[in-house]
């Protein structure tokens, strides 16, 4: 699990796996809500690169930590998102809370 975190300054980028699923949110939840809270982050990058498959605990989960950063002053967004997983994100909503890039955003625009 710990490839799937890479921590820069106060950034911690996710690195989503293939299948975003109840199984994986869990782990994901715990292992990301820990990070926040021990080191500091201020800003989330969930990396979609390999994702294929999200449900709706994958949804929730996003949601969860977008809720823990903005209580903490920080921002979210997600990155490398492929044309399925866009279409996910916004038939859910979530694009109205989360900023959505093709690549990686300007540090600048994250905060």
């Amino acid at each position: 699990m710990d490839h799937m975190f890479t921590l820069t300054g106060t950034t911690l980028t996710v690195h989503l796996p293939s299948e975003v699923d109840h199984h994986s949110t869990e782990l994901l939840q715990r292992e990301t809500d820990q990070l926040i809270q021990s080191r500091n982050i201020r800003c989330i990058l969930f990396d979609f690169g390999d994702t294929v498959f999200m449900d709706s605990s994958g949804i929730g989960m996003l949601l969860g930590r977008y809720k823990m950063i903005r209580f903490v002053g920080g921002t979210m967004a997600a990155i490398n998102v492929k044309e399925r997983m866009r279409r996910v994100l916004l038939l859910s909503g979530v694009y109205r809370v989360i900023d959505i890039y093709e690549g990686l955003p300007q540090q600048s625009k994250l905060l």
